[in-house]
């Protein structure tokens, strides 16, 4: 019997509330776990990667099958999620511990996610430079239940945060085409 192969990203991008849905809902897309990675703290709390002294940002880990949904494919979904120009967080989310990373797992991913960089930067679609930071992978922390799957839990909460936050305005003004 063969076995399905399946690889994991991990992306910062402000709350990880609002990284879940974009990728949940691909194809492709085995799970999407919210937690914390980057820091030196193990098995960190909410409490204590909002405090900023753990290294920790909040991101999501997504694991996923490369036969359906290629790395390169989830990287561009990423960089439609995030201001790629702040690194010192995202939209209503400020400080060391929303701030936007992609976290690779190997060479190859570090690759794609570099070129991607650079053809984003390229491309003029921004004005400001494109600062999000692409860093080797470290222990990555499940976050605590309540802050899974957020968006279908709470999917009014979700919804007023993702606008009052200024995540749709600037995905719309960004990305709308």
């Amino acid at each position: 019997m063969e076995t399905k192969r399946t690889e994991t990203a991990i992306f910062a991008g402000g709350c990880f509330w609002c990284m879940v849905h974009p990728f949940d809902e691909q194809p492709g897309i085995e799970a999407v776990i919210s937690g914390y990675t980057g820091g030196d703290v193990p098995n960190p709390t909410y409490e204590q990667v909002c405090s900023g002294k753990t290294g920790h940002t909040e991101a999501v880990q997504i694991t996923y099958d490369p036969e359906i949904m290629s790395y390169r494919d989830l990287v561009e979904i990423y960089w439609q999620q995030t201001d790629p120009t702040d690194a010192m967080g995202q939209f209503a989310d400020r400080g060391s511990s929303y701030r936007p990373v992609i976290f690779y797992h190997d060479e190859e991913q570090k690759v794609i996610a570099e070129q991607s960089k650079a053809n984003l930067a390229a491309s003029g679609r921004f004005k400001k430079p494109i600062v999000t930071a692409i860093e080797e992978e470290k222990p990555f922390y499940p976050a605590e239940d309540y802050h899974q799957d957020y968006y279908q839990k709470n999917p009014l909460h979700y919804q007023l945060y993702s606008e009052g936050s200024g995540r749709q305005r600037f995905k719309k003004k960004h990305w709308n085409d």
